[in-house]
């Protein structure tokens, strides 16, 4: 069986910023292995394209420029915005304001948003709302450690269900 749409499919990678040898980002291991739906949309359609058409017991080696993963870095994508706006309770909550911290907060219309604080000043917080990987090159190497049909359920959804996957 090979990977293609509505195929479950477990993997292992490292991922690297550039190249084989560029600085570690993550390392996925046989004992807790990727497992997602392909085909369900929900990565990088490069990372998607691939892996398409591979067995199990393939190994994989491929990069994806920074434009066709994250994005690049947007400047315009950084804001300073009021310390005040931290405060809790009449405290400043300090504990969120660490340079390289990454905060959850609300969009004017309540939606979640997350924030990496870049700089912390006297009246202004820097906030880079960039993705992390923005800007960078991604490699990828890993094995296909296991291929099986998704059940209706799981392409109904979009996502795999049971070990590695969403439980409900």
């Amino acid at each position: 069986m090979s990977i293609s749409k509505n195929k479950v499919v477990s993997l292992t990678y490292e991922l690297r910023e550039d190249n084989v040898s560029g600085d570690l980002i993550e390392v996925v291991k046989a004992d807790q292995p990727f497992v997602f739906l392909f085909g369900a949309g929900g990565l990088l359609p490069e990372f998607e394209s691939n892996l398409e058409g591979k067995l199990i017991g393939s190994n994989f080696e491929f990069q994806i420029l920074s434009a066709n993963a994250y994005g690049e870095f947007d400047e315009t994508a950084m804001e300073y915005v009021p310390k005040d706006i931290f405060m809790i309770d009449g405290q400043l909550a300090d504990d969120l304001l660490e340079v390289d911290k990454v905060i959850n907060l609300r969009d004017q219309g309540g939606h979640l948003v997350r924030a990496r604080v870049a700089e912390v000043g006297e009246a202004e917080v820097l906030l880079d709302f960039n993705h992390p990987l923005a800007g960078v090159n991604l490699h990828f190497k890993g094995e296909i450690l296991d291929i099986r049909e998704a059940s209706q359920e799981e392409i109904e959804h979009g996502h795999v269900h049971g070990p590695g996957g969403h439980h409900h």
